[in-house]
């Protein structure tokens, strides 16, 4: 492995490098943690200001993901027929920009990606995607609808939409195995590869971990329940602020009358369908010969999704770039400074050659001071 690099903050994005490299004991400074909401309406005033941070750098899109009927297996055959589900992602930086594509794991939402997706749209056409049956995208007829081919197929149409140039691809864990299964099948959609902490092999064990914990469904009745909770379920994933944290919670969630207190947005019978597959691990080693493109590899050094054997493996013949995050398990949030910066490094070119380096953790970023957003009415953004 290589030395410890650490990689400096963006001078490009409006911020400070420092002149001399850091300590490598060095560790970011722990702030003091915002007070929980005691209420729905004063978690509604704090959502309007970590929210605010972004408002107006992205433009909130759709399209029409037509289903085909050879992926409705439980549909009996004289019955299928092609229907339409709206897709719902975030648009950022200059539409006339190069594409970086990012797509969440099973249970994630496009709004995961906003603090990336802000450090790199003065460089790219930022594109964050809602899987079928997530976030503010709509629901598939069928849980048996819900797979990894469909998952790939809505990649395909979605390149589609965007004008069907190759673009750059960034998958976190469940969006890098849809990625390793479009470019098995369509190699020129995608001249480059991020791939978050997963790899061509997920062991069984830890699917169904995973899938246990997430097929179900959830009512916060109050927000110390939802920030303990989904807090909980991120705990892994590095350290991050309770902003970070929170920004989480909201777009992850949606008020619900019928329940009195916020859902998950997410359709439940998706995160079954993904437990009903997790019984087996997911191998898929005859696709990955097939990824020739420039491959950027985020490995959390806790993960328990990508082993160190699995990473040797792929790396044979390959021209990849491995990072290593510290103090992290499966899918890091990518909100802090150092790793998106080290993103875009490699977006840029620089990284075109592999390589291997370890990225320490950036200071929390400042507390956004700006404006809060106003919700007119305050359910405009349930």
């Amino acid at each position: 492995m290589r030395p410890l690099r650490v990689v400096p903050r963006d001078a490009a994005g409006g911020r400070d490098t420092p002149a001399a490299p850091c300590d490598p004991a060095w560790e970011p400074d722990t702030r003091p943690q915002r007070s929980a909401p005691g209420d729905w309406q004063q978690y509604m005033a704090m959502a309007s200001q970590v929210v605010g941070r972004f408002h107006g750098q992205y433009r909130l899109q759709r399209f029409y993901y037509l289903h085909p009927p050879s992926l409705q297996p439980r549909t009996p055959r004289r019955l299928r027929r092609a229907y339409a589900v709206s897709v719902a992602y975030t648009e950022w930086g200059d539409a006339d920009a190069p594409v970086l594509l990012c797509c969440g794991g099973v249970a994630n939402v496009a709004m995961r990606f906003n603090y990336l997706a802000s450090d790199l749209a003065d460089r790219f056409r930022v594109i964050c995607m809602d899987w079928v049956g997530r976030g503010r995208s709509g629901w598939l007829a069928e849980e048996g609808d819900y797979s990894l081919d469909t998952y790939a197929e809505q990649l395909r149409q979605m390149i589609a939409h965007l004008g069907g140039a190759p673009v750059a691809l960034l998958g976190s864990s469940m969006g890098g195995s849809a990625a390793i299964e479009l470019i098995s099948r369509r190699p020129e959609l995608v001249h480059r590869l991020v791939l978050n902490d997963v790899g061509p092999y997920i062991p069984a064990r830890r699917r169904r971990r995973r899938a246990d914990t997430i097929a179900r469904h959830y009512v916060f009745r109050s927000p110390a329940d939802l920030l303990r909770k989904v807090g909980a379920a991120h705990k892994h994933e590095g350290p991050v602020s309770d902003e970070v944290h929170f920004n989480l919670t909201f777009h992850q969630t949606r008020w619900s009358d019928d329940e009195a207190g916020r859902v998950y947005r997410h359709d439940v019978r998706a995160l079954q369908a993904y437990r009903r597959d997790a019984g087996r691990s997911l191998s898929q080693w005859t696709q990955w010969r097939t990824v020739k493109c420039p491959l950027l590899l985020i490995h959390g050094l806790l993960s328990d999704a990508l082993s160190e054997a699995t990473i040797r493996r792929m790396s044979r013949g390959k021209t990849l770039t491995l990072m290593h995050i510290p103090d992290t398990g499966h899918t890091p949030l990518l909100a802090d400074r150092h790793q998106t910066a080290l993103v875009r490094e490699w977006l840029l070119g620089s990284g075109a050659g592999g390589g291997e380096c370890s990225v320490l953790h950036a200071q929390a970023r400042e507390p956004f001071t700006g404006a809060p957003t106003r919700f007119a009415p305050a359910s405009a953004l349930r």
